[in-house]
Protein backbone atom coordinates (compact mmCIF):
# COMPACT_ATOMS: atom_id res chain seq x y z
CA UNK A 1 0.00 0.00 0.00
CA UNK A 2 2.60 2.84 0.76
CA UNK A 3 4.79 1.93 -1.91
CA UNK A 4 2.26 2.94 -4.29
CA UNK A 5 1.26 5.74 -2.73
CA UNK A 6 5.24 7.06 -2.00
CA UNK A 7 5.12 8.12 -6.13
CA UNK A 8 1.60 9.57 -6.17
CA UNK A 9 3.38 12.01 -3.08
CA UNK A 10 6.68 13.01 -5.07
CA UNK A 11 3.84 13.93 -7.96
CA UNK A 12 3.07 16.33 -5.95
CA UNK A 13 3.81 20.18 -6.77
CA UNK A 14 4.68 20.61 -3.29
CA UNK A 15 7.26 17.79 -2.60
CA UNK A 16 10.47 19.16 -1.59
CA UNK A 17 13.61 16.58 -0.98
CA UNK A 18 15.32 15.44 2.11
CA UNK A 19 19.23 14.87 2.32
CA UNK A 20 19.04 11.64 3.42
CA UNK A 21 16.62 8.93 4.80
CA UNK A 22 17.95 6.08 6.67
CA UNK A 23 15.63 3.19 7.58
CA UNK A 24 16.45 0.11 9.04
CA UNK A 25 19.95 0.66 8.32
CA UNK A 26 20.01 1.30 4.28
CA UNK A 27 20.81 4.90 3.26
CA UNK A 28 18.17 5.98 0.57
CA UNK A 29 19.84 9.07 -1.34
CA UNK A 30 17.69 11.63 -3.88
CA UNK A 31 17.74 10.97 -7.13
CA UNK A 32 20.50 12.57 -8.56
CA UNK A 33 19.78 15.22 -10.71
CA UNK A 34 21.56 15.84 -14.18
CA UNK A 35 21.94 19.68 -14.79
CA UNK A 36 23.69 22.45 -12.86
CA UNK A 37 22.50 25.36 -10.98
CA UNK A 38 20.63 28.24 -12.01
CA UNK A 39 23.42 30.31 -12.62
CA UNK A 40 25.55 28.15 -14.61
CA UNK A 41 22.56 26.56 -16.49
CA UNK A 42 22.38 30.23 -17.58
CA UNK A 43 25.71 30.86 -18.23
CA UNK A 44 26.03 27.57 -20.44
CA UNK A 45 22.58 28.45 -22.10
CA UNK A 46 24.11 32.02 -22.97
CA UNK A 47 27.31 30.26 -25.06
CA UNK A 48 23.83 29.15 -27.58
CA UNK A 49 21.33 31.80 -27.08
CA UNK A 50 22.62 35.57 -26.58
CA UNK A 51 20.81 37.26 -23.60
CA UNK A 52 19.77 40.93 -23.93
CA UNK A 53 20.33 41.19 -20.10
CA UNK A 54 21.70 39.04 -17.11
CA UNK A 55 19.70 37.52 -15.24
CA UNK A 56 19.15 40.11 -11.76
CA UNK A 57 20.24 42.91 -13.71
CA UNK A 58 17.93 46.72 -13.28
CA UNK A 59 17.12 45.77 -16.84
CA UNK A 60 16.04 42.05 -15.82
CA UNK A 61 13.75 43.30 -13.64
CA UNK A 62 12.24 46.19 -15.42
CA UNK A 63 11.77 44.10 -18.61
CA UNK A 64 9.60 41.53 -15.80
CA UNK A 65 7.58 44.31 -14.98
CA UNK A 66 6.74 45.42 -18.08
CA UNK A 67 5.79 42.21 -18.80
CA UNK A 68 3.92 42.05 -15.82
CA UNK A 69 2.21 45.14 -16.87
CA UNK A 70 1.01 43.27 -20.04
CA UNK A 71 0.23 40.30 -18.55
CA UNK A 72 -2.00 41.56 -15.88
CA UNK A 73 -3.00 44.56 -17.69
CA UNK A 74 -4.32 42.36 -20.76
CA UNK A 75 -5.66 39.53 -18.89
CA UNK A 76 -8.06 42.04 -16.39
CA UNK A 77 -9.20 43.29 -18.99
CA UNK A 78 -10.08 40.44 -20.98
CA UNK A 79 -11.96 38.74 -18.33
CA UNK A 80 -13.88 41.73 -16.89
CA UNK A 81 -17.66 40.38 -17.91
CA UNK A 82 -16.78 37.72 -16.49
CA UNK A 83 -15.63 39.08 -13.22
CA UNK A 84 -18.99 41.46 -12.64
CA UNK A 85 -20.99 38.28 -13.05
CA UNK A 86 -18.84 36.82 -10.38
CA UNK A 87 -19.51 40.49 -8.06
CA UNK A 88 -22.96 40.45 -8.19
CA UNK A 89 -23.78 36.53 -7.92
CA UNK A 90 -21.49 37.42 -4.13
CA UNK A 91 -23.67 40.51 -3.24
CA UNK A 92 -26.66 41.15 -5.74
CA UNK A 93 -27.73 38.16 -8.24
CA UNK A 94 -30.60 40.20 -10.10
CA UNK A 95 -27.96 43.10 -11.79
CA UNK A 96 -25.72 42.60 -14.39
CA UNK A 97 -23.97 45.41 -16.24
CA UNK A 98 -20.66 45.70 -17.97
CA UNK A 99 -17.38 48.21 -17.12
CA UNK A 100 -13.99 48.22 -17.94
CA UNK A 101 -11.46 47.15 -15.84
CA UNK A 102 -7.29 47.11 -16.15
CA UNK A 103 -5.01 46.73 -13.09
CA UNK A 104 -1.55 46.90 -14.87
CA UNK A 105 0.41 48.45 -11.44
CA UNK A 106 -0.25 45.58 -9.88
CA UNK A 107 1.35 43.21 -12.65
CA UNK A 108 4.25 45.74 -12.35
CA UNK A 109 4.24 45.20 -8.64
CA UNK A 110 3.32 41.38 -8.20
CA UNK A 111 5.89 40.34 -11.08
CA UNK A 112 8.04 42.50 -10.76
CA UNK A 113 8.39 42.06 -6.92
CA UNK A 114 8.68 38.64 -7.07
CA UNK A 115 11.11 38.16 -9.48
CA UNK A 116 13.45 40.60 -6.95
CA UNK A 117 12.65 38.78 -3.56
CA UNK A 118 12.87 35.33 -5.12
CA UNK A 119 16.61 36.57 -6.03
CA UNK A 120 17.63 38.34 -2.86
CA UNK A 121 16.08 35.38 -0.86
CA UNK A 122 17.61 32.64 -2.55
CA UNK A 123 21.11 34.47 -2.34
CA UNK A 124 20.29 35.31 1.24
CA UNK A 125 19.76 30.98 1.85
CA UNK A 126 22.53 29.96 -0.14
CA UNK A 127 22.51 27.60 -3.51
CA UNK A 128 22.16 24.64 -2.08
CA UNK A 129 19.31 25.64 0.59
CA UNK A 130 17.64 27.61 -1.96
CA UNK A 131 17.16 24.47 -3.60
CA UNK A 132 16.09 22.23 -0.97
CA UNK A 133 14.06 24.74 0.29
CA UNK A 134 12.77 26.20 -3.14
CA UNK A 135 8.86 26.25 -2.38
CA UNK A 136 9.57 27.86 0.48
CA UNK A 137 11.21 30.33 -1.63
CA UNK A 138 8.57 30.98 -3.87
CA UNK A 139 5.59 31.47 -1.03
CA UNK A 140 7.58 33.53 0.74
CA UNK A 141 8.83 35.40 -2.45
CA UNK A 142 5.31 35.65 -3.80
CA UNK A 143 4.13 37.12 0.05
CA UNK A 144 6.31 39.66 -0.30
CA UNK A 145 5.44 41.11 -3.65
CA UNK A 146 2.00 40.98 -2.70
CA UNK A 147 1.95 42.97 0.07
CA UNK A 148 3.21 45.70 -1.45
CA UNK A 149 1.09 45.31 -4.72
CA UNK A 150 -1.94 45.38 -2.58
CA UNK A 151 -1.46 48.45 -1.27
CA UNK A 152 -1.12 50.02 -4.56
CA UNK A 153 -4.13 48.09 -5.95
CA UNK A 154 -6.27 48.94 -2.98
CA UNK A 155 -8.14 52.27 -4.15
CA UNK A 156 -8.65 50.66 -7.36
CA UNK A 157 -9.97 47.53 -6.35
CA UNK A 158 -12.41 49.62 -3.95
CA UNK A 159 -13.34 51.96 -6.67
CA UNK A 160 -13.88 48.55 -9.41
CA UNK A 161 -16.15 46.88 -6.86
CA UNK A 162 -18.29 49.57 -5.79
CA UNK A 163 -18.93 51.07 -9.82
CA UNK A 164 -19.85 47.25 -10.49
CA UNK A 165 -21.93 46.40 -7.47
CA UNK A 166 -24.19 50.18 -7.20
CA UNK A 167 -25.44 50.77 -10.35
CA UNK A 168 -25.63 54.16 -11.39
CA UNK A 169 -22.87 55.23 -8.96
CA UNK A 170 -20.24 55.98 -11.30
CA UNK A 171 -19.22 54.79 -15.09
CA UNK A 172 -15.54 55.68 -14.74
CA UNK A 173 -12.57 55.77 -12.03
CA UNK A 174 -12.68 59.20 -12.61
CA UNK A 175 -15.59 60.23 -11.10
CA UNK A 176 -16.28 57.15 -8.77
CA UNK A 177 -12.75 58.18 -6.86
CA UNK A 178 -13.49 61.87 -5.70
CA UNK A 179 -16.74 60.86 -4.87
CA UNK A 180 -15.78 58.16 -2.64
CA UNK A 181 -13.23 60.54 -0.83
CA UNK A 182 -16.10 63.41 -0.74
CA UNK A 183 -17.67 60.74 1.32
CA UNK A 184 -15.85 58.59 3.14
CA UNK A 185 -11.97 60.28 2.79
CA UNK A 186 -9.20 58.17 2.36
CA UNK A 187 -10.32 55.50 4.64
CA UNK A 188 -12.94 54.47 1.52
CA UNK A 189 -9.67 53.50 -0.30
CA UNK A 190 -8.15 50.83 2.33
CA UNK A 191 -10.87 49.97 4.58
CA UNK A 192 -10.42 46.67 2.07
CA UNK A 193 -6.79 46.69 2.38
CA UNK A 194 -6.61 43.70 4.93
CA UNK A 195 -9.35 41.52 3.09
CA UNK A 196 -7.70 42.01 0.37
CA UNK A 197 -4.05 41.00 1.65
CA UNK A 198 -6.51 38.18 3.36
CA UNK A 199 -7.87 37.08 -0.45
CA UNK A 200 -4.61 38.00 -2.69
CA UNK A 201 -1.52 36.93 -0.72
CA UNK A 202 -2.77 33.37 -0.40
CA UNK A 203 -3.68 33.32 -3.92
CA UNK A 204 -0.49 34.88 -5.11
CA UNK A 205 1.36 32.18 -3.03
CA UNK A 206 -0.62 29.74 -4.57
CA UNK A 207 -0.16 31.32 -8.26
CA UNK A 208 3.95 31.26 -7.40
CA UNK A 209 4.73 28.47 -6.27
CA UNK A 210 2.07 26.16 -7.41
CA UNK A 211 3.10 27.59 -11.08
CA UNK A 212 6.71 26.68 -10.66
CA UNK A 213 6.48 23.22 -9.32
CA UNK A 214 3.96 22.09 -11.85
CA UNK A 215 6.20 23.28 -14.07
CA UNK A 216 9.27 21.15 -12.39
CA UNK A 217 6.76 18.07 -12.55
CA UNK A 218 5.49 18.69 -15.71
CA UNK A 219 9.04 18.33 -17.39
CA UNK A 220 10.33 15.67 -15.29
CA UNK A 221 6.83 13.31 -15.76
CA UNK A 222 5.12 14.72 -18.57
CA UNK A 223 6.98 16.55 -21.46
CA UNK A 224 9.44 13.54 -22.85
CA UNK A 225 12.35 16.00 -23.55
CA UNK A 226 14.28 18.20 -21.52
CA UNK A 227 13.53 22.06 -21.76
CA UNK A 228 16.37 22.13 -23.12
CA UNK A 229 15.49 20.52 -26.24
CA UNK A 230 11.93 21.93 -26.23
CA UNK A 231 11.22 25.02 -29.01
CA UNK A 232 9.88 28.64 -27.34
CA UNK A 233 6.33 27.57 -28.66
CA UNK A 234 6.58 24.02 -26.89
CA UNK A 235 7.71 25.73 -23.48
CA UNK A 236 5.11 27.92 -23.82
CA UNK A 237 2.45 25.76 -24.18
CA UNK A 238 3.51 24.10 -20.52
CA UNK A 239 3.90 27.40 -19.46
CA UNK A 240 0.14 27.90 -20.00
CA UNK A 241 -1.01 24.20 -18.51
CA UNK A 242 0.60 25.14 -15.44
CA UNK A 243 -0.26 28.34 -15.37
CA UNK A 244 -4.06 27.12 -15.68
CA UNK A 245 -3.76 24.43 -13.19
CA UNK A 246 -2.41 27.38 -10.68
CA UNK A 247 -5.04 29.34 -11.40
CA UNK A 248 -7.61 26.22 -10.81
CA UNK A 249 -6.15 25.88 -6.61
CA UNK A 250 -5.85 29.97 -6.31
CA UNK A 251 -9.78 30.36 -7.10
CA UNK A 252 -10.51 28.25 -4.33
CA UNK A 253 -7.62 29.05 -1.91
CA UNK A 254 -9.06 33.02 -1.65
CA UNK A 255 -12.73 32.71 -2.98
CA UNK A 256 -13.91 33.39 0.66
CA UNK A 257 -11.85 36.38 1.07
CA UNK A 258 -13.07 37.55 -2.27
CA UNK A 259 -16.54 37.04 -1.27
CA UNK A 260 -16.34 39.66 2.00
CA UNK A 261 -14.15 42.03 0.03
CA UNK A 262 -16.72 42.51 -3.06
CA UNK A 263 -19.72 42.78 -0.35
CA UNK A 264 -17.54 44.97 2.07
CA UNK A 265 -16.66 47.76 -0.56
CA UNK A 266 -20.45 47.64 -1.47
CA UNK A 267 -21.61 48.41 2.01
CA UNK A 268 -20.44 51.49 3.82
CA UNK A 269 -19.74 51.41 7.91
CA UNK A 270 -19.23 47.50 7.84
CA UNK A 271 -16.08 45.65 9.11
CA UNK A 272 -15.05 42.50 7.40
CA UNK A 273 -15.56 40.10 10.39
CA UNK A 274 -19.11 41.59 10.29
CA UNK A 275 -19.41 40.77 6.61
CA UNK A 276 -17.95 37.40 7.14
CA UNK A 277 -20.54 36.29 10.14
CA UNK A 278 -23.51 37.28 8.16
CA UNK A 279 -22.63 35.57 4.82
CA UNK A 280 -21.70 32.28 6.58
CA UNK A 281 -20.31 29.38 5.41
CA UNK A 282 -22.54 28.67 2.24
CA UNK A 283 -22.49 32.56 1.51
CA UNK A 284 -18.74 32.74 1.19
CA UNK A 285 -18.50 30.36 -1.57
CA UNK A 286 -21.58 31.84 -4.09
CA UNK A 287 -19.80 32.53 -7.42
CA UNK A 288 -17.15 30.06 -6.95
CA UNK A 289 -17.48 28.48 -10.77
CA UNK A 290 -17.27 31.60 -12.26
CA UNK A 291 -14.44 32.54 -10.30
CA UNK A 292 -12.42 29.03 -10.80
CA UNK A 293 -12.72 29.44 -14.76
CA UNK A 294 -12.04 33.86 -14.51
CA UNK A 295 -9.32 32.88 -12.21
CA UNK A 296 -7.99 29.28 -14.41
CA UNK A 297 -8.21 31.19 -17.72
CA UNK A 298 -6.58 34.65 -16.26
CA UNK A 299 -3.87 32.99 -14.54
CA UNK A 300 -3.21 31.14 -17.82
CA UNK A 301 -2.82 33.82 -19.70
CA UNK A 302 -1.09 35.96 -17.58
CA UNK A 303 1.99 33.76 -17.05
CA UNK A 304 1.92 32.85 -20.92
CA UNK A 305 1.94 36.50 -21.89
CA UNK A 306 4.75 37.09 -19.21
CA UNK A 307 6.79 34.53 -20.65
CA UNK A 308 6.24 35.60 -23.90
CA UNK A 309 7.29 38.66 -22.97
CA UNK A 310 10.45 37.41 -21.41
CA UNK A 311 11.18 34.71 -24.90
CA UNK A 312 10.18 38.29 -27.09
CA UNK A 313 13.14 40.57 -24.88
CA UNK A 314 15.26 37.55 -24.81
CA UNK A 315 16.05 37.53 -20.64
CA UNK A 316 17.10 35.42 -18.81
CA UNK A 317 15.14 31.69 -18.56
CA UNK A 318 16.13 29.84 -15.95
CA UNK A 319 15.31 26.28 -16.26
CA UNK A 320 13.20 23.76 -13.43
CA UNK A 321 16.02 23.75 -10.44
CA UNK A 322 18.74 21.04 -10.62
CA UNK A 323 20.23 19.84 -7.33
CA UNK A 324 23.54 21.96 -7.34
CA UNK A 325 27.28 19.95 -7.75
CA UNK A 326 28.24 20.62 -4.35
CA UNK A 327 25.14 19.02 -3.18
CA UNK A 328 25.40 16.35 -4.97
CA UNK A 329 29.34 15.85 -3.62
CA UNK A 330 28.03 16.30 -0.36
CA UNK A 331 25.24 12.99 -0.61
CA UNK A 332 27.64 11.37 -2.26
CA UNK A 333 25.62 11.23 -5.76
CA UNK A 334 28.64 12.05 -7.86
CA UNK A 335 31.65 10.01 -8.35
Amino acid sequence: MFSSIAPLARLNPFYAPHFQLVQDGVRKRPEPAEAPSTRRSLAAASAAEEYSCEYGSLKFYALCGFGGVLSCGLTHTAVVPLDLVKCRMQVDPQKYKSIFNGFSVTGLCKFGFYEVFKILYGNMLGEENAYLWRTSLYLAASASAEFFADIALAPMEAAKVRIQTQPGYANTLRQAVPKMFGEEGIWAFYKGVAPLWMRQIPYTMMKFACFERTVEALYKYVVPKPRSECSKGEQLVVTFIAGYIAGVFCAIVSHPADSVVSVLNKEKGSSASQVLMRLGFKGVWKGLFARIIMIGTLTALQWFIYDSVKVYFRLPRPPPPEMPESLKKKLGLTQ
